[in-house]
């Protein structure tokens, strides 16, 4: 199961995840595109379902959890991948719809996520995975984005609250924290014009590939990765050592 999973690393994650055989559950608020991604992935052979998600609604999460169920009779992997940010403000200039924008989102999706997921993983014998998307704003500081970072370090925290609770249930919550990555969400919105800015705040001097950090999500996801729960990983070319 995948959320946002209508470009950026949500398409690209479950393209990956198709080539590794995975039957996917796919939600994002964008329908229209949606249905391409799907579409494309099944062209390859993949066994894809679609839901048109809104993650900030307990019942949409709902409704995408039961419909994984439904077609595929249990869920291994999620990835709680849906995010989003308001625009970049000063903190004393940040309004309370955009803080509860960042927390609608980013916050409510991924604890509705993990309430519905974890639920349904508890009913099955070999437990599961789930990974959460948070952000290098997760465990650092992100200056004119103070309704984000506050949102994304919610996320860590959700995950290791979740890891702790469930570890002796059999089911392993982590969470992947990219810096700046060429994804819509940066190259579509006003952080574009800024990337020259935001690649130089990075040791090696550049943003992300998305497959960079797909790379380990999935290496989070994998059963052989068995022994990792509550981590919350950077992929951010080396800003966390700074």
């Amino acid at each position: 199961m995948v959320t946002g999973a209508a470009s950026g690393l949500g398409a690209e994650v479950s393209g990956q995840l198709a080539r590794f055989g995975a039957k996917l559950m796919l939600g994002d608020l964008d329908g229209a595109r949606l249905d391409k991604v799907a579409e494309t992935l099944r062209a390859t052979g993949a066994e894809v379902a679609s839901l048109k998600c809104d993650v900030s609604r307990e019942s949409d999460i709902a409704r995408l959890v039961d419909g994984g169920i439904s077609r595929f009779g249990r869920i291994d992997i999620a990835i709680n991948n849906a995010g989003a940010s308001p625009p970049m403000k000063a903190l004393v200039d940040t309004l309370e719809a955009d803080l509860d924008f960042a927390y609608a989102v980013n916050v409510k999706g991924v604890f509705f996520g993990m309430k519905h997921q974890i639920a349904a993983m508890l009913q099955q014998d070999t437990g599961g995975t789930i990974l959460n998307v948070a952000s290098s704003a997760g465990i650092g500081g992100a200056p004119k984005l103070a309704a984000y970072a506050a949102a994304k370090h919610a996320v860590v925290g959700l995950t290791r609250t979740a890891a702790a609770e469930y570890a002796r249930r059999g089911i392993r919550v982590n969470a992947v924290c990219p810096f700046y990555t060429s994804t819509p969400m940066v190259t579509d919105s006003e952080l574009g014009q800024m990337q020259d800015f935001l690649a130089n705040a990075s040791p090696m001097k550049r943003l992300g590939l998305p497959g960079e950090v797909v790379a380990a999500m999935i290496m989070l996801c994998s059963p052989l990765n068995s022994y990792m729960t509550g981590q919350a990983v950077a992929v951010d070319g080396g800003v966390s050592a700074l």
